[in-house]
């Protein structure tokens, strides 16, 4: 079985820019890397204030339904 195409550039040139591509690929996958580390930092610490402010001003159904300890239970 044969191949009919037909390269229109050298070796080198072929050479060149395989390796620019390859290192095009490396810096953005090293500049992703550093973006989604960042990420995670970010994420971690919005986490944090989150829990911080749940727990502070809690807001579920049962905490608003719920009686304070020592109010008597009403009488129907």
């Amino acid at each position: 079985m044969t191949v009919d195409v037909k390269e229109n550039s050298s070796p080198d040139e072929l050479l060149e820019g395989f390796k620019t591509r390859y290192q095009k690929i490396l810096d953005e996958n090293k500049s992703l890397s550093n973006k989604i580390r960042d990420n995670e930092t970010t994420a971690l610490k919005l986490l944090g204030a989150i829990e911080t402010l749940e727990y502070l001003y809690p807001h579920t159904p049962e905490a608003k339904t719920e009686e304070a300890p020592g109010t008597p239970a009403s009488v129907e």
